[in-house]
């Protein structure tokens, strides 16, 4: 692991930590490493980068796409990176458990994007309907999402089939019900198999969390506040922008760093983001485009730790920082 780390880090040019040059009025250094390949779900920070809002801000910003083999929460512990971005909650969550120097300062999803989906079938309309079902799953969405469907639904283990993130088995088969991402299988199969599939989104039945976090270690938010808190004002104008305005040249830079991104799954992913309110809802509608609260928080520990997934007591306030965002949403008020 060790190797790999150096291998990033050497990759992406990193040196040290840097925080404010000596240089009076040089910029401060960040590298940003997001949780996969260059995506439309990461289009607010190339927004920001592109449109130089954070430039603007006094920031010289690299964004680094992650992949498979991408542990955030490690390289920002190992110094391979500044920033990050946290998936979800179950992550921030993780970070608390092990004892790791690292916040959330911001959601840019209210929502999970997590779903389930079916093909158009008649005697499935919502998640209860699932009951009893048999669901492709993958390994890690069994510690996930699927102890809260067994909490509020009543699904069992014997329902589990494996997910191998293979889309073949889900698409020959008129009965299966397979896990994916809002912006990602769905579109996939409605491609390749020229019909529409069933989606159900989790966070509109109750699942708890947030989801496209940024993730800042304690050193950066003890000894260079300004810069984290200069980095969530652009980023939160840069996915307001990326949303409602001309978002061609951030795609641009999403296209160079990743040419498996095609105009039309760009296209399907911010119309998908938008027709379900994956950022402005819940307390992003509330409080402002990438709020949390620490209610949000408190629910999506007390949800898991009912289901064994986190030990009673875990001190789950230590996976955020709120002063951040809500500086950022006084400033727009």
């Amino acid at each position: 692991m060790k190797r790999a780390l150096l291998a990033l880090a050497l990759a992406i040019g990193f040196a040290a930590p840097l925080l404010l040059s000596s240089e009076a009025g040089a910029a401060t250094k960040i590298t940003f490493v997001t949780d996969w390949k260059a995506q439309a779900e990461h289009g607010g920070f190339y927004q920001a980068l592109a449109e130089g809002l954070y430039a603007k801000r006094g920031l010289d910003v690299k964004i680094v796409q992650g992949g498979p083999d991408v542990n955030v929460p490690q390289l920002l512990v190992g110094g391979a990176a500044d920033f990050g971005m946290g998936s979800n909650s179950f992550i921030a969550m993780n970070i608390v458990r092990q004892g790791l120097p690292l916040k959330a300062v911001m959601a840019v999803f209210q929502k999970d994007p997590q779903v389930l989906m079916s093909h158009p079938r008649r005697d499935i309309n919502t998640l209860a309907d699932m009951k009893g079902k048999p669901v492709l799953i993958s390994a890690a969405s069994m510690t996930a999402f699927w102890p809260w469907l067994k909490a509020k639904f009543g699904f069992t283990d014997s329902q589990i089939r494996k997910y191998s993130f293979n889309l073949a088995p889900f698409i020959v088969d008129p009965n299966a019900i397979q896990e994916g991402y809002l912006t990602s299988e769905p579109f996939t199969v409605e491609s390749q198999a020229h019909w529409k599939p069933k989606v159900f989104l989790l966070a509109d039945y109750g699942y708890p969390g947030y989801a496209n976090m940024v993730l800042v270690p304690q050193k950066w938010i003890d000894t260079n506040p300004k810069a984290v808190q200069d980095f969530v004002n652009a980023t939160r104008d840069g996915w307001l922008h990326y949303l409602n305005g001309n978002n061609a040249k951030a795609n641009t830079l999403i296209r160079q760093a990743n040419p498996d991104m095609t105009d039309a799954i760009i296209a399907q992913s911010i119309a998908k983001m938008k027709q379900y309110n994956l950022v402005l809802s819940k307390d992003g509608l509330d409080f402002g485009l990438g709020s949390m609260t620490e209610r949000r928080w408190q629910i999506f520990y007390d949800t898991m730790a009912s289901e064994g997934l986190y030990p009673k007591g875990l001190d789950y306030k230590k996976a955020f920082d709120l002063r951040f965002i809500r500086q950022t949403v006084q400033n727009f008020q």
